[in-house]
């Protein structure tokens, strides 16, 4: 550590120490006596003895950096009685002699510390002469002002930090430098005193939060008590901090936040709210597990909390029987999902019931239970389920709360919604809730559990005339591991003869007998390019800091190219962007770099089948969380126009319709003008057809209404910049839902509408169904 050199003397600072910590800069205030520090000549005790002739008895400065942060309590010395003293500075004097004359000042020193024990000592006595002034003209010395008497340092309150009432100001003439060259060499003006500035943040946290805005704090910091940072003898062990502060993202509210979503809405919804709901909860626990700050549980919990809080939630008014926009089947990855929803409204409980206070007329009743695998459920039947009571396993159940609700719709015979929790098939530790309709409660009895204790056990009878929830599921599971020859309407076990890592059925549920396969198609994994713009010296961008380890360095160029952040998280999408750079073939990361999720080819077992209206389709025979990467377009690039009967044709100047996925920064506890641009920003049009060459993607239909997004992706190829098309869910998928994209329309039909606005029409109808289907597309 080494003082920062000051050719006028007005203030010192410690730049940085041997371990580069910083220290800051310390200057004195315009109205204080200045009295110049003395130079620093060992880094290590930080002892200073004076570069002084003789008429100096002893001195001995000692400037600790480790000054008690928390108390700042400085406890003077009785002053030293200083004789005779002549102050030399490095580059402050010149080398020549100059005829000097001393007079007595009575000056109290600083406080000495020890480094080893903090003990405060006092140095011996010494005789110390004035400053001297020197005569800008002739360099002859003057008499200087008659003697100050400086009273010791004030004591400051390490609580309050008001320091006692300052010195009346004295005029002292300060030791100037003298160059060879320069005669006049005035000081110059002391420095003006600036308060720091204070964060604009558009939303309030939590009163814990550590890192609920970025920028300084607005309000006094308030100091403990306690020993200096650091200190040698200190007993007991460092406690090491927490690496991240589970509330450090909840925003508890934010005046300038519009959720959207009506009062209306609130208590009853919509599919479309429903939607929009889960779809936002999914983006803000994307976005806290890209900024990794929060984990664990806690990162769901706080997504649920900020959701909540801003008003980002429906159907909050309990209800008995189906849920508006829930439908039977839907899938759900965190049990607050069904809460923000209103399909399960406890985040524990199992049993969910109303109350009289809910508009219950008699009693408590039931209205949703969920199957955890916590207890002994019985759950293989498709039709029916035995479901254990509420309460502990160390004690005899009794007849109250939830099993009381049960009890009363036994014999009311009231609706319940039935929710079925299974093992995640790609994380054996998660659960995946599928929502399975409406039972009817129409038993009860006791018995003793694997515990000992008498438990309550319900048995639950599933209506008829209901879509499929539950079973498909367990269909698609079975149907996934390849090896029932004898599923009804199996044509070909793997439509792509082994290109892919994973088989890909084809199946005619429609008609049995029915057993023609797609004509003219030649299956293909992977397109060498699907676009590549040949650049006239392209200088790579290729990382080369990430020899053998996967791309997470914040300054590694592939994730620079991305705005310094990774634009996965755990392989799923963060965010929408105008395009997602990855590692192209010359970067040294290995084939499983997190930045290299579209290269990796079919991950999710998927099937071909026959639909009802649209020909072929395709289908997932596994859940499909939200931004996860499903498979990329492949086909010949066409620049030369399309044949009019090419149905399989992908045109990114077509008109989409608009959509929003990525994050609002709101939720996250950031500021409202950092939100993603979701537009995308081709620099060339791209047109490609999967008629003669292609993979599953050109089985996908088109849907008003999609579940599955596109996104161009970049990278290098043979030193080239080459973008593909890769489709990600755009919600979560359960299995055997048929998967569709928006293909957009033609810019080329349109007409004017009664508002005005131009209303564009497809070459082709639509058949998707969608309750917001336009008639056409293409």
């Amino acid at each position: 550590m080494s003082p920062t050199k000051n050719k006028w003397l007005r203030s010192w600072s410690v730049e940085s120490d041997d371990d580069n910590n910083h220290i800051e800069n310390i200057s004195s205030p315009p109205t204080s006596p200045m009295v110049s520090p003395f130079p620093f000549f060992d880094d290590e005790t930080y002892n200073t003895t004076p570069y002084l002739p003789s008429t100096v008895s002893s001195f001995q400065t000692i400037i600790d950096e480790a000054i008690n942060d928390e108390t700042y309590n400085t406890t003077p010395y009785l002053p030293s009685t200083v004789s005779s003293f002549q102050t030399i500075i490095d580059d402050a004097i010149n080398d020549e002699t100059y005829n000097t004359t001393f007079y007595p000042l009575t000056v109290s020193p600083f406080q000495t510390l020890d480094d080893n024990t903090y003990n405060i000592t006092s140095p011996p006595t010494l005789d110390v002469g004035p400053l001297q002034t020197v005569d800008a003209e002739n360099h002859n010395t003057t008499t200087p002002p008659p003697t100050l008497e400086v009273p010791p340092l004030p004591t400051v309150d390490g609580e309050a930090h008001e320091p006692e009432p300052p010195l009346p100001t004295q005029e002292i003439t300060l030791l100037q430098t003298v160059d060879n060259n320069i005669n006049n060499t005035p000081p110059p003006p002391p420095p003006p005193v600036v308060s720091s500035l204070q964060a604009i943040v558009p939303y309030e946290t939590n009163e814990d939060s550590i890192a609920a805005a970025d920028g300084p704090s607005s309000g006094a910091i308030k100091r403990k008590r306690g020993r200096p940072k650091g200190s040698k003898n200190l007993k007991m062990p460092i406690k090491k901090t927490k690496p991240y502060d589970p509330n450090s993202k909840v925003v508890t509210s934010c005046p300038s936040f519009e959720s959207g979503i009506s009062e209306a809405e609130r208590e009853t919804g919509n599919k479309e709210v429903a939607d929009s709901v889960l779809m936002r909860f999914d983006a803000v626990r994307r976005r806290l597990g890209q900024l990794n700050c929060v984990k664990g549980q806690c990162l769901l919990t706080t997504a649920l909390a900020n959701c909540k809080n801003l008003g980002v939630r429906t159907n909050t008014k309990k209800r008995i029987g189906s849920i508006p926009g829930i439908n039977v089947g839907d899938i759900f990855y965190f049990w607050g999902e069904m809460c923000l929803v209103g399909l399960h409204m406890p985040m524990v409980a199992g049993i969910d019931y109303l109350t009289t206070k809910d508009g219950a007329t008699e009693g408590p009743l039931a209205t949703s239970v969920v199957t955890s695998g916590h207890y002994g459920d019985e759950t293989e039947d498709l039709q029916t389920l035995i479901y254990t009571g509420h309460g502990g396993q160390a004690a005899d159940q009794t007849l109250g709360r939830g099993n009381l609700a049960m009890k009363e719709s036994n014999l009311k015979g009231n609706e319940v919604r039935v929710i079925r929790g299974e093992e995640d098939p790609n994380n054996k530790n998660k659960k995946i809730y599928i929502y399975d309709g409406l039972y009817i409660v129409s038993d009860y009895w006791t018995a003793k559990g694997k515990s000992g204790f008498e438990e309550f056990k319900f048995k639950l009878l599933r209506k008829p005339d209901q879509p499929a929830g539950y079973a498909n599921w367990k269909s698609s599971k079975n149907w996934s591991k390849g090896a029932d020859n004898s599923r009804k309407g199996l044509i070909l076990q793997d439509l792509s003869y082994g290109a892919e890592s994973l088989p890909i059925q084809l199946v005619n549920e429609i008609d049995e007998n029915d057993k023609e396969m797609p004509q003219d198609f030649t299956y293909v994994k992977s397109s060498s390019c699907a676009s590549m713009m040949i650049v006239q010296n392209y200088q790579s961008t290729a990382c080369i800091n990430c020899q053998g380890q996967s791309c997470e360095d914040p300054m590694c160029i592939c994730v620079q190219r991305n705005g310094g952040e990774l634009p996965y998280h755990k392989g799923i999408l963060v965010c929408r962007k105008s395009m997602v750079y990855e590692c192209g073939d010359t970067c040294p990361c290995p084939p499983e770099c997190h930045n290299r999720v579209t290269q990796t080819g079919l991950k999710i077992r998927v099937e071909v089948f026959k639909t009802e209206k649209c020909g072929w389709g395709l289908r997932s025979l596994e859940p499909i969380r939200a931004g996860t990467f499903i498979c990329e377009l492949v086909g010949m690039a066409k620049r030369n126009g399309v044949d009019e009967d090419d149905e399989y044709v992908f045109d990114s100047s077509r008109v989409y319709n608009h959509f929003k996925w990525n994050y609002e920064p709101e939720l996250v506890g950031e500021d409202c003008w950092d939100q993603v641009p979701e537009a995308y920003e081709l620099r060339w049009q791209m047109v490609v057809s999967s008629k003669e060459y292609g993979n599953v993607s050109r089985f996908m239909n088109h849907s008003c209404s999609p579940n599955v997004m596109w996104q161009p992706i970049e990278f290098e190829d043979s030193r080239q910049p080459c973008v593909r098309i890769a489709f990600f869910a755009m919600k979560h998928i359960p299995p055997l839902t048929e998967l569709r994209y928006d293909y957009g329309m033609s810019r080329k039909i349109e007409e004017v509408g009664e508002d005005g606005k131009t209303i564009f029409k497809g070459k082709k109808i639509c058949h998707c169904g969608s309750v917001k289907c336009q008639g056409s597309f293409g």
